[in-house]
């Protein structure tokens, strides 16, 4: 091995900016420290190393005793671990119609999973004890899969945001008819910010059972971690996670960023930020004549209408995703490293596009 290392090439612009989604965002330099620290030496694989011991003991600090943690590659690979792991093969899950299990993961929850995604609709992207009693019915029926679990978003994929109370009041519901509750927590640490609410206090203390708990869209290079809050709810975890090619070998590589997110507070200050950001951009347009906001902004997250035609001249500029074509409806994401010239940049040319065309 030479102790010569090449300049790596970069192929893109750093000075590039968007508000498409907190993925488009680098890693928190925090995170590469972390990941640089972790690259000396030699580690046992497979989770049997002093990081993933480390993020146990972390999960635990943040969740309570007895929490276990299954550190995975990615959120697909959670959600469709975690419920697995609540579920038999004739088992089906309720769901948001706009939650990402059912839109954005092409099929792994009912193709890989193996069970039955029951979808409602709801205004806001939340479900409530009465929505969920829509597709609540059927046990014993043989023609039926069986809703045996209930999956729901924190923070929605509508930018929303469930309280601990509307959360308990979930729990209780799907608890009484014989169900668990799972929660996609791809953005928990925004909720957390917005709720200015420790992690425990709308997750474990409010009776969900299992959470993906979310990594990359908050300064991860990548990683995800399924959370077993209840462990007489979940099973087989150690077995699935293979099975769906979930298990890294180098797992000290994921469980040393989750390390890093967890152990001094980084998880907060970066969700915070961005949740500030998303706040300010909100601030910004609401008063352009012919920009609508559509949902409250919660967290890191706007959406909006613009007029015919505007979103397309802004996004010359700013990369951003349509989030309803038939309605102008946008969605504008903010990440631990927007800043504020970013989003006053940004407001500019939506103010320019939407009035002068």
């Amino acid at each position: 091995m030479t102790d010569t290392i090449s300049a790596p090439t970069r192929l893109h612009d750093p000075n590039v900016r968007g508000f498409a989604s907190d993925n488009y965002s680098g890693v928190h330099p925090e995170i590469l420290a972390a990941l640089a620290a972790a690259n000396e030496g030699h580690q046992t694989a497979y989770g049997d190393d002093v990081y993933t011991q480390r993020l146990q003991e972390l999960m635990q600090e943040h969740f309570g005793d007895g929490t276990v943690a299954y550190p995975v590659f990615n959120g697909t690979g959670a959600n469709v671990l975690g419920l697995q792991s609540l579920l038999p093969r004739w088992g089906a899950a309720i769901c948001a119609r706009t939650a990402h299990i059912n839109v954005d993961e092409n099929g792994a929850p009912e193709r890989i999973g193996g069970m039955k995604l029951l979808a409602v609709p709801t205004p806001d992207g939340k479900l409530t004890p009465e929505l969920i009693d829509q597709e609540a019915w059927g046990w014993g029926d043989e023609h039926r899969a069986q809703p045996l679990a209930v999956s729901i978003t924190q923070t929605t994929e509508l930018g929303t945001l469930y309280t601990p109370e509307e959360i308990r009041a979930i729990a209780d519901h799907v608890h009484a008819r014989g169900m668990h509750l799972h929660m996609d927590g791809a953005r928990i640490a925004n909720a957390a910010a917005a709720l200015q609410a420790p992690l425990r206090s709308f997750t474990r203390d409010a009776g969900v059972d299992i959470l993906s708990f979310g990594g990359t869209k908050n300064g991860l290079m990548f990683g995800e971690c399924v959370v077993v809050l209840n462990p007489s709810a979940a099973s087989g975890l150690e077995y699935l996670r293979k099975m769906n090619m979930q298990l890294a070998s180098k797992m000290r590589f994921v469980s040393a960023q989750l390390v890093a997110l967890l152990e001094d507070g980084l998880w907060l200050r970066s969700a915070t930020h961005a949740n500030a950001m998303a706040a300010r951009l909100t601030a910004a347009v609401s008063g352009i004549d012919g920009v609508q906001l559509t949902q409250p902004t919660a967290a890191n997250a706007v959406f909006a209408i613009l007029p015919p035609g505007a979103a397309d001249r802004v996004r010359e500029q700013f990369r951003f995703y349509d989030w309803d074509q038939a309605t102008g409806e946008v969605r504008w994401m903010c990440t631990f490293d927007t800043t504020p010239e970013d989003v006053d940049a940004f407001a500019d040319a939506i103010r320019r596009e939407v009035r002068g065309g």
